[in-house]
């Protein structure tokens, strides 16, 4: 028998979720930056695909094969989950565009038309820009309320062409590789051998409790968080390729540049206000650029140490890795 009732168990499991990929995100970046410096992007992006659904799929047949009471808990357990993640997914952009105060611009429109044509890309996008106050782009949608790329008004104003160019490559790239739905894929496996866990840890029937399985699977959907966190740190080289490859390599390296610049000499205060999708953009929030980016300052940045603490704060790969990755690539 489960209890489904209990607000307890309801907030330290909640709890517990968020303190995994808390923890999980601290590890990730290592696990990325250790099978990209051995790999190619491609085998990498492979390699971490196929062992997290191999990992998923031997947790959830080891789940099976111990478990002897009724199987209801999969009935509703996982399809709630499943449906709560599709939900978000299907009504954010309406959040994200009150949310960022995106609107519609022509002028981004003709350069999204320009470098969709340039990479390929067959579907419908809709250029736009977001009234906040700081320097970035992103990409959101869905084949319900569209597919957007964004930049902020203060980007477009400091960006070269050939850098705009580039960075809304890098969010075409994002939409090209269908980034959002890969994302939510492989983010629901965690999510669901975690719950399944957590319910475990309280399940019985007539021959005993199942609380070492549902530990066994939490520590297990923790190892698996890492690897979903790992992958989604090389989407970003993926993304990053496909803006070389609708500008230039330095195009992309020179606005990654301003990016770090910026974020380095201007510290945003109350960030926690906008702080919810800054997964969504193409240089995660850390704590006036010059109009030009000369090859001196990319060098140089390249070779900045990047801290431990501002990998692990980080939703991206850090900027100088970045560029030296932009370095290899072949186009």
């Amino acid at each position: 028998m489960i209890i489904f009732f209990d607000p307890l168990f309801f907030i330290l499991m909640i709890a517990g979720y968020f303190l995994m990929i808390l923890l999980a995100s601290a590890i990730a970046p290592k696990i990325s930056s250790k099978i990209a410096s051995r790999l190619t992007l491609f085998s990498s992006m492979l390699l971490l695909s196929l062992l997290i659904i191999f990992s998923f799929s031997f947790i959830l047949f080891i789940i099976f094969h111990f478990l002897h009471f009724s199987y209801e808990i999969f009935i509703y357990l996982i399809p709630s989950v499943i449906i709560l993640n599709l939900i978000t997914y299907i009504f954010s952009p309406i959040l994200i565009k009150i949310f960022y105060g995106v609107e519609k611009d022509e002028e981004i429109q003709k350069v999204v038309d320009e470098v969709r044509n340039k990479l390929g890309y067959k579907g419908k996008l809709i250029g736009a820009t977001s009234n906040l106050p700081f320097p970035n782009a992103f990409a959101f949608g869905n084949f319900i309320f569209g597919k957007y790329v964004a930049v902020t008004s203060s980007l477009k104003k400091i960006a070269s062409k050939e850098e705009l160019e580039a960075v809304i490559g890098h969010e075409i790239g994002h939409h090209l590789h269908k980034d959002n739905s890969v994302i939510l894929f492989f983010g629901l496996l965690p999510s669901i051998i975690y719950y399944l866990g957590y319910y475990l840890i309280r399940a019985r029937d007539e021959k005993g409790n199942y609380a070492f399985l549902g530990i066994f699977a939490i520590l297990f959907s923790f190892i698996l968080q890492i690897l979903v966190l790992a992958f989604s740190r090389l989407r970003e080289y993926f993304a990053d390729y496909e803006g070389a490859k609708a500008s230039s390599k330095e195009a992309m390296q020179s606005s990654l540049v301003r990016l770090y610049e910026f974020y380095k000499r201007n510290p945003l205060k109350n960030l926690g206000e906008k702080d919810f999708g800054k997964t969504l953009f193409i240089y995660a929030f850390l704590p006036l650029v010059n109009p030009l980016v000369e090859k001196e300052t990319i060098e140089k940045i390249k070779n900045v140490k990047v801290s431990v603490i501002e990998e692990i704060l980080s939703t991206h790969p850090p900027i100088p890795k970045r560029l030296k990755f932009l370095d290899n690539i072949k186009l």
